[in-house]
């Protein structure tokens, strides 16, 4: 993917990622910016599979490749402030 098309997908992906974990409300840069870290951890962890395996268009598969490389980013935040939480 070229940058444009990353930012583009980012942008739609961050803003899925923060509707479904709706204990994070982040403004519309860190959804940006969520999204496009989600796209470049989806694009290494899945490398165009959705693509193969559920026969998506390509602008699709790389937006649910973005969503899931955000919601894995997301949980690993989640993870950390509940092993760091003070008791």
């Amino acid at each position: 993917m070229n940058i444009i098309i990353t930012i583009v997908v980012g942008a739609i992906a961050g803003w899925l990622a923060d509707l479904a974990f709706k204990r994070f409300s982040f403004s519309t840069l860190y959804q940006i910016l969520l999204g496009i870290a989600g796209a470049f951890v989806g694009g290494y962890l899945f490398d165009g599979e959705f693509h193969t395996m559920l026969g998506l268009p390509d602008f699709i598969s790389w937006v649910l490749e973005a969503f899931s490389g955000a919601a894995i980013i997301l949980l690993a935040i989640i993870l950390y402030r509940s092993l760091t939480a003070k008791k």
